[in-house]
């Protein structure tokens, strides 16, 4: 199989159901973004723990479904989409690594190990990839749990950051104003 088409050469680009539609359309910009983040995630992996190594590559999975899911303009039941569950398990990590950071008593800067600085990275662009999914949901009908799991997963990579900067002693620094 040729990896090249052609088909693209126009500026539009075929979704999961085959319709064509504009590369700059609000759903490719979503899933554009999000193909952006899980490039970005797989650059941190491995980060040098093991138990975030293993969310991460559960996360880079997750973020394929979010493609496929935005991807569709019309689903059916067995096709491809963020469920509930993704995000109850997102947030239960959320929770348990929260657990091993002391609470913030300010904003910090994005900033530390390589590790954790490259997660403060990908959740910059989680954010943005989250705001690219609310333009579309404005625009056409969308999975809203995939765009809920975003936020969350922005908060999951803001604890991990963190995680792995205190797990290398990498003390947080505030903004002064």
């Amino acid at each position: 199989m040729k990896i090249y088409t052609g088909r693209g050469d126009e500026g539009l680009t075929d979704l999961r159901d085959m319709s064509r539609v504009s590369k700059a359309s609000p759903r490719i910009e979503a899933y554009g973004t999000v193909d952006e983040l899980n490039a970005l995630v797989g650059r941190v992996r491995p980060c040098g723990h093991d138990d975030i190594d293993g969310h991460l590559r559960e996360i880079q999975n997750l973020l394929h479904v979010v493609q496929a899911d935005f991807a569709n303009p019309d689903p059916d039941e067995g096709d491809p989409m963020v469920r509930e569950e993704h995000v109850d398990e997102i947030e239960a990590a959320i929770d348990s690594y929260d657990d091993e950071l002391e609470p913030l008593q300010s904003f910090i800067l994005p900033s530390g190990s390589e590790s954790g600085a490259d997660l403060h990275h990908a959740r910059t662009v989680c954010r943005r990839a989250e705001r690219r999914a609310v333009a579309l949901e404005s625009a056409e009908e969308i999975n809203d749990t995939a765009v809920t799991y975003l936020n969350r997963l922005s908060d999951a990579l803001f604890v991990f950051a963190r995680v792995v900067n205190q797990r290398e002693g990498v003390v947080e620094e505030s903004p002064t104003y």
